[in-house]
């Protein structure tokens, strides 16, 4: 599918995740602040369980309350939070810095809870017929947008800002970003309000293949939250002896491998879709399994790669599975269910990941090299028996 061939507003959506790509590099500054402060890779892992612990019942709430509000005002006030948390990491000095950083973590945690109406939006503008093909294009020019600045960004606060006093005006310059991107919003996005959201005819509501998503999105969430960036940090940093300017370029390796796989994925036939699901876990079973070894830096720039590849190849065609199954006018209700469903199995992952890495470094890799096994091992299952079901149904 071209560019232009995509409907205004979905562009405009992609445009946007574009746009706030390079504010994810906070995402590795906030954990490496802390471990630089101080704290042990046990501490900070601690230390974001805490905080995990008061989101869970908000995100299913709101997201009940977003099936009568526009989607959209959720969206501005995501980037408000992110804003707020960031400039209170920037405060998070002295005395009072772990109130600070608790508090700024909150915030910005009390944003991931509205993460699920970023899905339900998706749900909603994108052509149920294209999803896969805008989705490739969904996570393509967000990648681009990380390749070209995180060089630049990891760079910059590596070798050349790479203190804890450059670190805080770095949040504080991500976080008046916001005010840009919240105008953003506003001015440019489509309204989504409770008369957009009409379930296409002949919508059934699939129980068995819902609850087999539920399976796979409780596997899929604990064997990416063992890994998660404090260890990769904690390995690359303080075991390799490198700086977040080699993390970046780890990132920019995914972010590489991640564009490829949009165009891959595009090149899947119809009715393939739980097959690369199943070649793309495999994949991410070897990047486990390499990274368990302790490999040198630039083995774990390849092997996140492959990851990132594999991850990209998959996720179309889950999401448009994902999507077949939830009716559009409870979009954001099953969407932040599933996200606190999410939630609750992750809620200790954090510390455990810092727990495991506290014992060997990558002891966390080998625990999701066994989770990634077993999902690639039920998606061939499940095609399996899927595809029996539907020769009996013709």
């Amino acid at each position: 599918m071209k560019w232009g061939e995509i409907p205004r507003d979905a562009k405009t959506y992609i445009l946007y995740h574009t746009i706030i790509a390079p504010q994810l590099i906070v995402w590795y500054l906030l954990p490496l602040y802390m471990m630089y402060s101080g704290y042990s890779v046990l501490e900070v892992g601690a230390f974001f369980t805490a905080v995990n612990i008061a989101a869970i019942p908000l995100t299913y709430l709101l997201g009940r309350a977003f099936n009568r509000w526009d989607i959209k005002k959720g969206l501005i006030v995501i980037d408000a939070l992110d804003g707020i948390a960031y400039i209170l990491y920037s405060f998070a000095k002295g005395a009072i810095a772990p109130l600070m950083l608790f508090a700024g973590r909150t915030i910005e945690k009390l944003s991931t809870v509205l993460y699920p109406l970023y899905r339900a939006y998706e749900q909603i503008i994108y052509p149920a017929d294209k999803y896969e093909e805008i989705f490739a294009w969904h996570l393509r020019l967000p990648e681009i947008s990380r390749l070209i600045t995180f060089p630049i960004l990891g760079y910059l606060f590596g070798y050349v800002w790479n203190n804890a006093e450059h670190y805080r005006m770095a949040f504080i310059a991500f976080g008046l970003l916001s005010v840009f991107t919240i105008a953003y919003i506003w001015l440019f996005l489509p309204s989504v309000g409770k008369e957009e959201r009409i379930t296409p005819e002949g919508f059934t509501f699939k129980a068995d293949e819902f609850k087999f998503l539920l399976l796979f999105e409780a596997l899929l969430t604990l064997a990416w939250s063992l890994a998660p960036e404090i260890v990769l940090l904690n390995y690359v940093v303080f075991v390799l002896h490198k700086t977040v300017f080699e993390v970046t370029l780890i990132a920019c390796a995914s972010s590489l491998a991640s564009i490829i796989g949009t165009y891959a994925s595009e090149r899947v036939p119809k009715g393939r879709g739980f097959q690369a699901i199943s070649f793309g876990m495999f994949l991410s079973a070897v990047y486990a399994l390499v990274m368990s070894l302790s490999p040198p830096f630039w083995l774990a720039l390849v092997v996140y790669g492959v990851e990132a590849f594999g991850s990209t190849l998959w996720f179309p065609f889950y999401r448009s599975w994902m999507f077949s199954l939830i009716p559009n006018e409870k979009a954001s209700e099953f969407h932040a269910a599933l996200s606190s469903y999410r939630r609750v199995i992750g809620l200790f992952t954090p510390f455990l990941a810092g727990a495991l890495a506290s014992i060997k470094p990558t002891l966390p890799y080998f625990v999701s090299l066994v989770l990634f096994l077993m999902i690639s091992a039920l998606f061939i299952k499940f095609e399996k028996i899927s595809s029996k079901t539907k020769t009996q149904e013709s």
